[in-house]
């Protein structure tokens, strides 16, 4: 099992590129981030972590297809890999829903699924090839070129997925993996590797030889109920992301998660967290103490086939920035990774 840090680049960008530095230090296989407006660039932040990282894999989880045009995607997963002599990779996605609706983008309308196939058959040719001439029912190009060249003789690209099975059949069958995100529940990821296997034997590869991301709301420290108060802040905001199919493969009903999307999607962030109530956030988060973070992971996910827990950390400054709450007693981002890596990790070595 392998352990990575993702983060939302919210921070001021010196303690970003600290807490990369550190996850690199402490052997955490990648750090990902969030490629979406809402955020600060991950691409140029990346970029400066290359120059102070020497093992950790850097890239975006995900990008998103719509809105970043998947030649430019290329262009920047190549220069990154330049950058970092080799460490770069790509999960690319249909992208947040909610961000896309800010864009007055009606997802439903832009058939999402066959729009990222599309484009990861455009971003691997234009890494693996140099050029593009193409011409599909989304994307269309006669002779494009780039001098942008990876290092790696193949730059990982894996899909973002949800919903499922379809995204999760595409992603085992066309890309080098899955990241699956925001689910708790042994059912849940059995139902996701179970697709996921059988489009990598429908194309003839070997499904265990895939990188199968748990990309979870994560919060640990000393104090368990201070962790799990800060995971409780997030939930809401994530959850409103999750279809209801995958709401119920976790344990909740979708009208119970109502109430608590409709206050947030009215910008009444403080109701919505009042609304989440500590079982709610229970089952939609991994948070508490490390050895409760450590029975959570053994229980529900280690079993399933999943071999890369992407740890979205929680911590004080977070929340206060999401939510204007100020949590005193949650463990930073540093303290959490090195919590991971002394106390999670090693069980899974």
């Amino acid at each position: 099992m392998k352990f990575s840090y993702a983060m939302l680049p919210d921070y001021p960008l010196t303690e970003s590129l600290e807490s990369i530095a550190l996850a690199d230090e402490l052997g955490f296989h990648a750090c990902y981030a969030a490629d979406e407006t809402w955020h600060k660039d991950l691409w140029l932040l990346f970029a400066a972590a290359a120059g102070r990282t020497s093992r950790i894999r850097l890239g975006p989880s995900v990008s998103p297809v719509t809105l970043r045009e998947p030649t430019l995607i290329a262009q920047a997963v190549a220069t990154l890999d330049e950058l970092s002599d080799g460490r770069a990779e790509a999960v690319l996605s249909s992208g947040n829903f909610g961000l896309l609706a800010q864009y007055k983008i009606d997802w439903a309308r832009t058939r999402p699924l066959s729009r990222v196939k599309e484009a990861l058959h455009v971003v691997r040719t234009l890494l693996d090839e140099g050029a593009v001439s193409y011409d599909g029912e989304f994307f269309s190009y006669e002779g494009l070129f780039t001098f942008a060249r990876p290092v790696q003789r193949r730059v990982p690209l894996k899909l973002g997925a949800m919903r499922g099975p379809k995204s999760f059949e595409a992603a085992g069958e066309l890309s080098d993996g899955c990241h699956h995100a925001l689910s708790y529940t042994r059912e849940a990821y059995e139902y996701a590797v179970r697709h996921i296997r059988a489009g990598a034997e429908r194309a003839g590869k070997d499904w265990q030889s895939l990188d199968i991301g748990a990309w979870v709301v994560f919060a640990t420290g000393p104090d368990s109920a201070a962790a799990k108060d800060a995971a409780r802040s997030m939930v809401g905001i994530y959850a409103s992301s999750m279809p209801e199919e995958q709401l119920r493969r976790n344990g909740v009903d979708p009208a119970e998660l109502k109430p608590v999307i409709d206050a947030i999607a009215a910008g009444d962030l403080a109701r919505g967290i009042e609304l989440t109530t500590p079982e709610l956030a229970e089952r939609l988060s991994i948070a508490g103490t490390p050895e409760e973070c450590l029975q959570k992971i053994q229980r529900e996910i280690a079993p399933t086939g999943v071999n890369h827990m992407i740890c979205a950390i929680t911590d004080r400054t977070l929340v206060k920035a999401f939510t204007g709450r100020d949590l005193t007693d949650v463990a930073d981002v540093n303290t959490q990774l090195r919590l991971i890596q002394e106390r999670i990790m090693p069980a899974f070595a």
